[in-house]
C-alpha cells in the first residue's frame, strides 16, 4: 500500500502539467451533464466529488513538495486566508483532521443525497441530510473552541499557485520560485550598458502627463507593509472576546442545521410553509448584527465577513422566494430565450438546472 502510494505521488510530480489541464477539462463538462441523458446529474457530482476529494489530496501533497525545497520561496505572497488555515493546520493536528473531514462532507454530501434520493423513501433521505448537518455543525463548533476565533470559510488553504509551474524532479527550479539565498554567478550586463546609444525609459513616477499623473505616494502606498503582513499568521483573525461574539457565531454556525431540521419536520407533515426561510433568514440577521465590526487593520475578518453577506443572495434559490419569485422568473427568461442565436444556449442549460434545485437540498444548501 505505501509503495502504491509513494507511485501514485511520484507519478503526480511528473506528470503535474498533464493532470492540472485534466481536472479542469473535466470541471467544465460537469457543467454541461444535467439534462443530457438519464441520472446525468449524479454523473456530473460523481465526477465534480472525484475530482475535489482528488485535488484537496493533490494540494496536500504539491504544499509539501513546495516545503520540502528550503532554498526556495515564491515570489508572490500567499493570501490572508492561506496564512492563516495554513498556519493552523501545521500548528494543531485537531484542526487539521476536522478541517478535511469538513471539507469532504461538503464535497460529498450532494452525491449523497442523489443516492438516497434512489434507493430510500423520502422520510430516510431527510434523515441522513440532517445526520451531515449535525456532524457538520459539531465540526465547526469544534472548530470554533479550538481556535477561539471566527470560523473562515474554507478552513484549508487553497490552490495558489500554478501546479505546471512547480519543479519537477529532472528539471531546474521554477519560475514562480525564487532563490531564498543570492546566486553566485556573475549577473548579466544589463542592456543600457551594452549600447549606450539606446536611451534610458523614464519611469512614469519621473515623467508627468496631462492626462495621468503618478505620484511617489500612489506608487509607494501599494509597496508598503500592513498590519497584516507582520502579524503572526495564526493570529490574523482577533480571538472572541465576549458572550455576544461568541453567540454571534453560535447563531451562524447553528443556522444550516435548525434550517433543515424545520425543512425535514415541513416534509414529514407535508405542509409547506415559510417557517424554515424565515427563522434561517432571521438567524442571519442576528449573527449579522451581534458580530464585531472589525478594524481596516483586520483584513482577513473583513473579508470572511465581506463573504457571509454576499451569500445571502442564495436565499433567492431557497423556499418561499424561490417558488414565488425567482423561478418564475428564470422560466420566463428561458420562454423569451429559446429562440435567440446565443443566449438560448445559456437558456438551454438553465432550463436543465431548474429541476434539479426543486429535487436536491444541497444545491442550495446554507
Amino acid at each position: 500500500m505505501a509503495s502504491s502510494k509513494a507511485k501514485y505521488e511520484s507519478f503526480l510530480i511528473n506528470n503535474v502539467s498533464t493532470i492540472s489541464t485534466l481536472e479542469s477539462s473535466l470541471r467544465s463538462i460537469t457543467w454541461f451533464l444535467p439534462g443530457r441523458f438519464k441520472d446525468a446529474e449524479l454523473a456530473s457530482e460523481a465526477l465534480t466529488t472525484l475530482l475535489n476529494v482528488m485535488s484537496m489530496y493533490h494540494d496536500t501533497l504539491l504544499a509539501r513538495v513546495m516545503k520540502s525545497n528550503p532554498s526556495y520561496r515564491p515570489l508572490i505572497p500567499s493570501s490572508l486566508h492561506a496564512r492563516f488555515t495554513g498556519a493552523w493546520t501545521d500548528k494543531d493536528v485537531l484542526y487539521k483532521w476536522a478541517a478535511r473531514a469538513l471539507e469532504i462532507i461538503r464535497f460529498t454530501e450532494l452525491v449523497i443525497e442523489m443516492a438516497l434520493r434512489r434507493k430510500v423513501s423520502e422520510k430516510t433521505k431527510w434523515r441522513s441530510i440532517v445526520l451531515l448537518e449535525v456532524i457538520k455543525a459539531s465540526l465547526r463548533m469544534f472548530l470554533l473552541k479550538l481556535t477561539h476565533r471566527p470560523l473562515v470559510s474554507p478552513p484549508l488553504p487553497e490552490r495558489e499557485f500554478d501546479p505546471t509551474s512547480l519543479p519537477s524532479p529532472s528539471n531546474g527550479p521554477s519560475a514562480i520560485l525564487a532563490p531564498a539565498s543570492p546566486t553566485h554567478s556573475r549577473p548579466p550586463t544589463p542592456d543600457h550598458l551594452r549600447n549606450n546609444v539606446v536611451p534610458l525609459h523614464v519611469h512614469p513616477i519621473l515623467s508627468s502627463s496631462d492626462s495621468e499623473t503618478t505620484s511617489a505616494e500612489d506608487y509607494l502606498l501599494p509597496k508598503a507593509l500592513t498590519p497584516s503582513s507582520v502579524k503572526p499568521s495564526a493570529s490574523l483573525l482577533r480571538t472572541l472576546s465576549g458572550p455576544r461574539d461568541w453567540l454571534a457565531e453560535t447563531a451562524y454556525v447553528l443556522r444550516p442545521l435548525i434550517y433543515v431540521l424545520l425543512l425535514a419536520a415541513e416534509r414529514q407533515s407535508k405542509e409547506r410553509s415559510k417557517r424554515p426561510l424565515v427563522v434561517a433568514l432571521l438567524l442571519e440577521f442576528i449573527s449579522r448584527n451581534l458580530r464585531r465590526s472589525p478594524p481596516a487593520s483586520s483584513a482577513l475578518e473583513r473579508s470572511e465577513y465581506a463573504r457571509r453577506d454576499k451569500d445571502m443572495l442564495w436565499y433567492l434559490l431557497r423556499g418561499s422566494i424561490w417558488q414565488e419569485f425567482t423561478r418564475p422568473k428564470l422560466d420566463s427568461f428561458v420562454t423569451r430565450t429559446s429562440q435567440a442565436p446565443l443566449l438560448g444556449i445559456f437558456g438551454a442549460l438553465v432550463k436543465d438546472w431548474i429541476p434539479l434545485i426543486d429535487d436536491y437540498y444541497y444545491y442550495t444548501a446554507p
